[in-house]
């Protein structure tokens, strides 16, 4: 099923304003969800509203938004008044600042989303603002789902990925972890050399799409098998091995890497060569 767009505007760059529509880049239907059910009788559980001074289910047309500026006082927010917020980033991602890629800290990241030109007369400034932002992040606003985020904007492929910002406000600082005032500053250097020997070890690619949620995979074998009325066998848990000393730990991870890596070998080359098949003679 194709991707829907869950917002169009303008991405407005200095007096470039190309049209866009932006498009959730993850899928929530690919994770496993449940409803709550009554345990007795096994029906859907509803939520409902509850006034307690009215004692009084309250129907969804009867609710209204209400800020506390005082405690028990509210002022009702009408959706006339919420559609007076008006900012220039509620139909425009507005960019105003243009950074190295690499600048953009993971720990600002939320949420991914991709652009695309809406229409064939916004693809050839979309694709020329693309080129050009190769190795750079674009910075700006935009207003999405009542509220305004700051957002990356970076190149990836054909389009451009957009990543909505948190502020700085609402990243906590790491000075505020007190369990990490006892890791120490001097580490000893033939474990710094062994650690690296290990980690050097597992060094591939990068390529996450090899990695397969086996937590989701095996929900499902659970539920197919209810559903088919079949016995569920629980696996049985592996304790961890109990290690104490760090140099004998990244020891021991060595010589595991490097077995795995004799039985790989050894596997490739028992496999049997394959005999070409004879050529026949020309007739003359």
């Amino acid at each position: 099923m194709a991707a829907r767009a869950t917002w169009k505007g303008y991405l407005k760059i200095s007096l470039v304003n190309i049209p866009v529509r932006v498009f959730p880049a993850t899928d929530a239907a690919a994770t496993i969800s449940f409803n709550q059910l009554h345990r007795e009788c096994r029906s859907r559980i509803q939520q409902k509203k509850w006034c307690p001074t009215c004692q009084t289910d309250v129907a969804t047309t009867d609710l209204v938004k209400g800020y506390e500026f005082d405690k028990g006082k509210y002022v009702v927010m009408e959706e006339d008044d919420m559609a007076k917020v008006k900012t220039e980033s509620t139909r425009v991602i507005n960019v105003v600042q243009f950074a190295d890629a690499a600048v953009i800290d993971p720990v600002y990241i939320e949420r991914p989303y991709y652009l695309a030109p809406d229409g064939q007369v916004a693809a050839d400034a979309f694709a020329v603002m693309r080129e050009s932002m190769q190795g750079k992040a674009a910075v700006g606003k935009v207003a999405l789902y009542g509220r305004e985020y700051l957002v990356a904007i970076q190149p990836r492929d054909n389009g451009l990925v957009m990543y909505t910002l948190r502020h700085a406000s609402e990243v906590r600082a790491m000075q505020e972890i007190d369990e990490l005032k006892s890791v120490p500053a001097k580490i000893k250097p033939d474990e710094l050399k062994l650690a690296r020997q290990v980690i050097g070890n597992f060094e591939v690619g990068g390529d996450l799409t090899q990695y397969k949620d086996a937590y989701q995979e095996e929900l499902r074998r659970i539920i197919d098998a209810k559903i088919a009325g079949k016995e569920i066998v629980a696996p049985i848990d592996e304790a961890p091995p109990k290690v104490v000393n760090l140099m004998e730990a990244l020891r021991q991870s060595l010589e595991r890497v490097s077995a795995n890596k004799k039985k790989v070998a050894k596997a490739i080359s028992e496999r049997p060569a394959k005999v070409a098949a004879p050529r026949k003679r020309a007739r003359g």
